[in-house]
C-alpha cells in the first residue's frame, strides 16, 4: 500500500527491512527514491508500482550506498540513477564486496545477493542538484558526513526522503557513520524545513520526531567528545547514552577511531 504525504508524492513502507521507497509521479514519468535490496525486492516493487501509475520510471535516486538502499537499482535500466559522487565511490570501489557483508545480514537470501548486478549512480553531484519531472520539482542536497559519507536529502515540495540519518522506531546505525558529525549534518538537513521527514526504516516523522532525534544523537556526540578529550573509557561512557549499550559502543568506537 502505497501512503500519498503530498501531490504526486508516495511512499511504500516494505516489512523487508522496514524500508521506504518513495515515489514521485510527475508529467513526465516517475522517480524512484531507493530500490530494495535484490533483484527479487526491486521486481516486486516494479510490479507494485503498476498499481498505482502506468507511468515508467525515468529516474532513480540513491540516499546512500548501503545494500539495502541501492542493490535493486539495475532492475530499472530505463533510469538515469542518481546520487552523490561518494555513493558511486563506494559502489564502484566495494560494491561486490557489499554482496558478502549483506548475506552476512540476511544468510537466507546469499543467492539473490549472489545474483545482484551492482549499477552504481551515473549522475552525480557534490552539493546539491535539481530534477523537472514536468509540473514537480525534485531537489537533492548533501549536508556532511552522517550515517555514511554520502547521505542525501531529496526534497519535493513539504516531503522530504532523509534515508537513514533519521531512523523511526530503532536506533540510528553507526557501523559506517560519523558520530560526531552527524549533528550538525541533520541540523542541516531538518532546515530544509520539511513537514513531512520519510526515513530509510520506519514511519514517517514530522518536525517535532526528527529533532528529538537530533538530541539523541547530539547527546552520543557529547559522550564520544568526552571518551577523546576526558579519557573517559568506552565500557563506561556506553553505559552514558541514549540507546542500550551495543548501538553506543559502535558510536563511540567509530568516533574515537575517526574524530569525526
Amino acid at each position: 500500500m502505497f501512503d500519498q504525504l503530498g501531490e504526486g508524492v508516495y511512499r511504500r513502507r516494505y516489512e523487508s527491512l522496514d524500508l521506504n521507497i518513495g515515489v514521485v509521479i510527475g508529467e513526465e514519468g516517475v522517480l524512484i527514491v531507493d530500490t530494495r535490496a535484490t533483484h527479487a525486492e526491486a521486481d516486486e516493487l516494479r510490479a507494485d508500482l503498476v498499481t498505482l501509475t502506468k507511468k515508467p520510471v525515468r529516474w532513480v535516486i540513491d540516499t546512500h550506498w548501503h545494500w539495502d538502499h541501492t542493490f535493486g537499482n539495475s532492475r530499472f535500466p530505463g533510469a538515469e540513477i542518481w546520487g552523490h559522487h561518494l555513493c558511486r565511490k563506494a559502489l564502484v570501489d566495494r560494491g561486490e564486496s557489499m554482496k558478502e557483508d549483506a548475506a552476512v545480514w540476511l544468510p537466507d537470501l546469499i543467492t539473490e545477493f549472489e545474483q545482484v548486478v551492482i549499477t552504481p549512480p551515473t549522475r552525480v553531484f557534490e552539493d546539491s542538484a535539481g530534477l523537472d519531472l514536468g509540473g514537480v520539482a525534485v531537489t537533492m542536497s548533501y549536508h556532511g558526513l552522517g550515517h555514511t559519507d554520502a547521505d542525501i536529502v531529496i526534497t519535493v515540495g513539504e516531503v522530504g526522503f532523509f534515508g537513514d540519518l533519521v531512523e523511526e522506531g530503532a536506533p540510528p546505525v553507526f557501523d559506517d557513520g560519523y558520530p560526531l558529525s552527524w549533528p550538525g549534518t541533520l541540523q542541516g538537513a531538518l532546515d530544509l524545513g520539511s513537514i513531512r521527514i520519510v526515513p530509510g526504516h520506519g514511519d514517517v516523522f514530522d518536525q517535532g520526531g526528527a529533532r528529538a532525534q537530533l538530541e539523541e544523537i547530539e547527546a552520543v556526540a557529547m559522550t564520544a567528545r568526552r571518551c577523546i578529550d576526558e579519557g573517559l573509557p568506552v565500557g563506561e561512557a556506553a553505559r552514558l547514552g541514549p540507546y542500550q549499550e551495543d548501538v553506543m559502543m559502535s558510536a563511540l568506537n567509530r568516533a574515537v577511531e575517526l574524530q569525526l
